[in-house]
């Protein structure tokens, strides 16, 4: 049997790792091992990379025997997990979320994503409750050591913090909390789930208690909203999808699930690679600084540059197909590495610059085809958002620790565990 390199399991902190431009360039769609004998298809390069996450001949069930998933032992399916799904399942439960993931039903909750940021802004600065001029005094460095009583008596401003615990990861949660109408009482116990869910130094056991407790907390708003309907995500599912027999109870807290993990680790991750990208490069920040309305854009470029899935998308050929000329046959798998396909040459003028006035159309950050995230929308609002208000809040911000010395996630979306900063 013919010995194939493995998939590479680390990277450096801003870059993907350099097996996958020497791939690109020498053997774009080639072999690679995940583990035991499963050795899939590895795609490399934009064009092809496009091409197989268009094709409906390359399922997403990640159930299928051969599948390349993260372990030999196959996921199990559950109710509402459309990600892992083909058509005409995936078709059904996905189309239940069009209506909420909408360009103006997006833009509707900017105002509560601004809100949010600024709380968390306030609570990490020690701000809570001082003028906003004053405020910004303090955290500019005018106000050294100085005591507000919104902030309680005798407490000194705060001037640096771990930016991951205190705004990546509560950010996202909290916008998913308002997404699906969770009561305010209720925030901080959706946020305790959410982190031991995504937080690595989470246990397998305390991972399965969270998973298990969230199950049942949305199982019980759904019944909830049944009887006292909102304005909210949860309550359409019911009114609208559970009460009409369109999909079933279990199915709408399994498709409220996978929109707290799923978005919640992307966007926790992206943010503090945001931060230290930005950082890395002063002269991209100036021009944002100069030139807010970059910001758009900004966020496309890094989301690009920093892809997040580390360990790519990953697909099961049902059939026999040609890519590029190489023949994948029915039964093999195949690894879309999109943070390859994201720093192509043949797309993207140097790959490997950040250029915050960039056009980046095209890019595959969020996928493509028919599992193209339906979230995108949404992740996008969140950084658009909450990466502005980071750094008009806190002008100063800087890194505490050389990134070489980041503790990196480690996991399929990447990531550093923490993010030391002061102000």
């Amino acid at each position: 049997m013919t010995a194939h390199p493995p998939l590479p399991a680390v990277r450096p902190l801003l870059d993907p790792s350099p097996e996958y431009a020497k791939w690109r360039a020498e053997e774009p769609i080639r072999r690679v091992t995940v583990w035991g004998d499963n050795s899939p298809w590895l795609v490399t390069r934009h064009e092809d990379a496009r091409a197989v996450l268009a094709d409906p001949r390359f399922s997403a069930d990640a159930t299928r025997e051969g599948f390349p998933g993260f372990r030999p032992e196959p996921p199990p399916r559950k109710p509402g997990q459309f990600f892992m799904m083909d058509p005409p399942d995936h078709t059904r439960l996905r189309r239940v979320l069009i209506p909420d993931f909408t360009f103006r039903r997006i833009e509707r909750l900017r105002p509560a994503i601004a809100r949010i940021c600024d709380e968390l802004l306030d609570a990490m600065t020690g701000t809570a409750g001082v003028g906003a001029a004053e405020a910004g005094a303090v955290e500019a460095g005018a106000v050294e050591g100085a005591t507000h009583a919104g902030a309680g008596v005798g407490a000194a401003h705060v001037t640096r913090a771990d930016l991951v615990e205190s705004y990546a990861l509560p950010l996202p949660s909290l916008v998913t909390c308002e997404l699906l109408g969770v009561p305010y009482e209720d925030h901080d116990f959706f946020q305790r789930q959410a982190r031991a869910i995504s937080t690595l130094t989470s246990g397998p056991e305390e991972m399965r208690a969270a998973r298990q407790a969230l199950q049942t907390y949305l199982g019980e708003l759904l019944d909830r909203r049944t009887r006292e309907p909102a304005d909210d995500l949860i309550s359409r599912l019911a009114r609208d999808r559970v009460a009409t027999g369109e999909v079933s109870a279990p199915e709408a807290v399994g498709i409220a699930a996978l929109l707290l993990v799923a978005g919640h680790e992307t966007t926790a991750n992206m943010v503090p690679l945001a931060v230290v990208a930005l950082l890395r490069h002063p002269e991209q920040l100036a021009a944002l600084r100069a030139d807010p309305g970059l910001w758009p854009g900004a966020v496309e470029e890094l989301l690009r540059h920093q892809t997040v899935a580390h360990s790519g998308l990953r697909r099961l050929a049902t059939e026999d197909a040609e890519v590029a000329g190489v023949r994948i046959r029915a039964g093999e798998g195949v690894i879309v590495a999109v943070q390859a396909a994201n720093r192509d040459p043949s797309v993207f003028a140097d790959p490997d610059e950040l250029d915050v006035r960039r056009a980046t159309t095209g890019h595959l950050a969020f996928g493509h085809g028919l599992h193209q995230c339906i979230g995108q929308s949404l992740a996008r609002a969140e950084l658009q958002v909450g990466l502005p208000a980071l750094f008009d809040r806190l002008p100063g911000l800087r890194l505490t620790a050389p990134p070489e010395d980041f503790a990196l996630t480690m996991s399929t979306i990447h990531g550093v565990r923490s993010l030391p900063v002061s102000w």
